[in-house]
């Protein structure tokens, strides 16, 4: 693979790698223990924060898959990035809605159960993670 791509394209992948272990592993979570963070303001944040995230991860894979086409990528690059690629597609068209209709109702004051959408948001999270770590290591290595 040329330099310059895989270069570029290593560099937004630890970052975007980065930014999923900070928010999805670490502020996530906590925001619910800290004093005063109800289940209604928790969501509301979480919203803002994932939606963030979310554009900026769909930037970044664009971007991947930019640098990753044009630089003539072995067919183990080409196969990692079309998996973190679909894996994100797959939190934004699938997960993600399911999750903001849930929150939509819990907002407007419904009780309800936990949910299941979760498990799946962060095993997507995981996989997305292990994708990530193997196409870095392999953007460095081509």
């Amino acid at each position: 693979m040329n330099t310059v791509p895989a270069a570029t394209a290593s560099a937004i992948v630890f970052v975007w790698l980065g930014m999923v272990l900070a928010i999805s592993f670490l502020e996530a979570p906590l925001k619910f223990r800290a004093p005063g963070v109800t289940i209604p303001i928790g969501l509301g944040i979480g919203r803002l924060v994932f939606r963030a995230l979310n554009a900026v991860e769909a930037a970044l894979a664009a971007v991947v898959v930019v640098a990753v086409a044009v630089g003539g990528p072995p067919a183990g690059i080409t196969g990692l990035t079309a998996a973190v690629a679909v894996l994100l597609a797959a939190q934004l068209t699938v997960v993600r809605p399911r999750l903001n209709r849930r929150s939509d109702r819990v907002l407007a004051g419904e009780d309800l159960p936990r949910s299941r959408g979760h498990l799946w948001y962060v095993a997507l999270e995981l996989a997305k993670v292990v994708v990530l770590i193997a196409l870095g290591i392999g953007l460095l290595t081509a």
